[in-house]
């Protein structure tokens, strides 16, 4: 019975790579590859001759048999694009698979962009989320974002540079202007950049500058503590109200302090409008 490793590979910087990665990316009869011009890359650069196939989100299906065959007759290599495979990348199906055939799965850690980001961000790292990539659409977007406005935790997140200044936007509405994050782009690369401040910078900054390269996002978790109850917001917004502030305006004004997302706060503004 073969072993399934599920080796850490750089996140963009080649020489982030374990001496037991390359030992056991040299060892092994065959490497499934999320990518396979990326990781010949690597095994070019360290003069590793493994076979290699793909192995992605678009074949995973069709290539789970070879990839089960091939641990039949031997140990097998599992790497993501970079970084850590099975984490936002294809490798769940495999190493389910590979588990109820009865094989050994081993994690070779390395490179992470998440964790990376995390420690890097300069908020805190003792309890936290991982979402992934968030979705695509922009009501799924603010809707997942609406539900997670009061979670405490630490959030991270990957975003795609077309979609970062449309999910700023939705993160200042859900989680409001002064919640703290860090921007993290091309973690490791010549061009990495760690962007912090909050929310309302972050977008201002990105609004201004156009949004390149790859994305990983940190959210600092909501002060529940300090949250006001529907009560008070309401009185807040009524006060606002009274003086003659529109209902966005009196809504921007009461969502920071309150501790609620902006669009909850503009909700309870036009009811008692």
């Amino acid at each position: 019975m073969g072993t399934l490793y599920l080796v850490a590979t750089p996140i963009g910087n080649l020489e982030d790579i374990t001496l037991r990665a390359l030992r056991l990316l040299g060892e092994v009869g065959l490497i499934g590859a999320e990518d396979t011009r990326q990781t010949r890359k690597l095994l070019d650069r360290y003069q590793i001759s493994t076979p290699v196939v793909s192995y992605h989100e678009h074949n995973k299906q069709a290539r789970l048999g070879r990839m089960l065959e091939a641990l039949s007759d031997g140990d097998v290599a599992l790497v993501s694009d970079a970084g850590t495979p099975g984490l936002s990348d294809p490798g769940y199906e495999l190493v389910r698979a590979a588990v109820g055939e009865g094989h050994r799965i081993v994690p070779v850690p390395g490179p992470s962009a998440p964790m990376a980001a995390l420690v890097a961000s300069g908020l805190p790292t003792d309890a936290f989320i991982f979402l992934g990539y968030l979705p695509r659409r922009a009501a799924e977007r603010r809707h997942l974002l609406e539900r997670l406005a009061r979670e405490p935790r630490t959030i991270l997140t990957f975003e795609a540079p077309h979609r970062l200044c449309a999910t700023l936007h939705d993160l200042e509405d859900a989680f409001g202007p002064d919640r703290p994050m860090a921007v993290a782009r091309e973690l490791t690369k010549v061009h990495e950049e760690i962007c912090r401040g909050d929310i309302r910078e972050m977008r201002s900054h990105f609004e201004a500058e156009a949004p390149r390269g790859e994305f990983t996002l940190v959210i600092g978790g909501a002060q529940t503590e300090a949250a006001w109850d529907e009560t008070s917001v309401r009185a807040a917004l009524a006060a606002n109200l009274r003086v003659g502030m529109s209902r966005t305006d009196a809504a921007r004004a009461v969502a920071g302090p309150a501790g609620w997302p902006r669009r909850a706060v503009y909700r309870l503004a036009m009811e008692l409008a």
